[in-house]
C-alpha cells in the first residue's frame, strides 16, 4: 500500500518546489464542499469517460475518483470558463454553475483510492515527487492524483505544459526543462502503480 516517508534524489531541488508550491497554494482546503448525493446524480454526464466512481474508461481521460475536491473545482471552472480547452469537456463544463461544479467535486472526492508501488520508490521521477508523491498521490490539495493514469494522458499532459497548450506556475517551468524521454519514463512510471476506487459510506 502507499506509504510517504521515504528520501528522494535530488531534494535540494525538490525543497525549492516545495517552497514555490507553499506560495502557489497557501492553506488550500481539502474538504468537499458540495452536495455529494446531488454530484452523484450529475456525475451520469460523466461516466462514459470518468466512471462512476471515478476509474478513467478511456486511455485518454484520468481517473478522478479520490482527486482533491480543490483540485476538480479548479479544472472543471477553467474548461467552464475557457481558462483550459478540451473538445469534450469545455462543453460538459460549460452549462454547470458554480453549486453543480461543487457537487461533482464532491462526488468524485468522496471516493478512496489506494495504491500499490510496482517498483523501488527511490526511483520515482524526483521533479515529480514533491506535488505527486512516489506512489501518484497528491501531496498539495491543488495537484491531481498520477496513480494509474494510462502513460499516454501523462504523456500528453506533459507535453502540453512543455508546449504552452496548458499553463500552470510550476508545472510549466518543469515540463519545460523535460525531454520526450524523461516525460515517457514519468508517465510509465505512475502508470505502472496500481489503483483501486472505492466509494466512501
Amino acid at each position: 500500500m502507499s506509504h510517504r516517508s521515504a528520501r528522494f534524489p535530488g531534494e535540494s531541488f525538490l525543497a525549492g518546489v516545495a517552497f514555490a508550491v507553499a506560495l502557489v497554494f497557501p492553506a488550500l482546503a481539502d474538504e468537499p464542499g458540495g452536495d455529494r448525493e446531488a454530484g452523484k446524480r450529475l456525475a451520469g454526464q460523466c461516466r462514459t469517460c470518468h466512471g462512476m466512481e471515478g476509474l478513467a474508461q478511456i486511455p485518454i481521460a484520468p481517473h478522478i475518483g479520490g482527486e482533491p475536491a480543490v483540485y476538480l473545482e479548479s479544472q472543471l471552472k477553467a474548461f467552464r470558463d475557457g481558462q483550459r480547452e478540451h473538445e469534450m469537456m469545455s462543453i460538459v463544463a460549460r452549462g454547470l454553475s458554480d453549486a453543480q461544479i461543487a457537487d461533482l467535486a464532491a462526488w468524485y472526492a468522496g471516493h478512496q483510492i489506494e495504491v500499490e508501488l510496482q517498483a523501488d520508490q527511490a526511483q520515482a521521477p524526483a521533479a515529480c515527487v514533491m506535488c505527486h508523491g512516489a506512489d501518484g498521490l497528491h501531496q498539495v490539495p491543488d495537484a491531481p492524483n498520477l496513480a494509474g493514469e494510462a502513460n499516454i494522458y501523462i504523456d500528453t499532459q506533459l507535453k502540453a505544459f512543455r508546449s504552452g497548450r496548458r499553463s500552470h506556475d510550476i508545472m510549466s517551468e518543469i515540463a519545460a526543462a523535460m525531454t520526450d524521454q524523461e516525460i515517457r519514463a514519468a508517465a510509465d512510471w505512475y502508470a505502472d502503480v496500481k489503483i483501486t476506487i472505492t466509494e466512501v459510506e
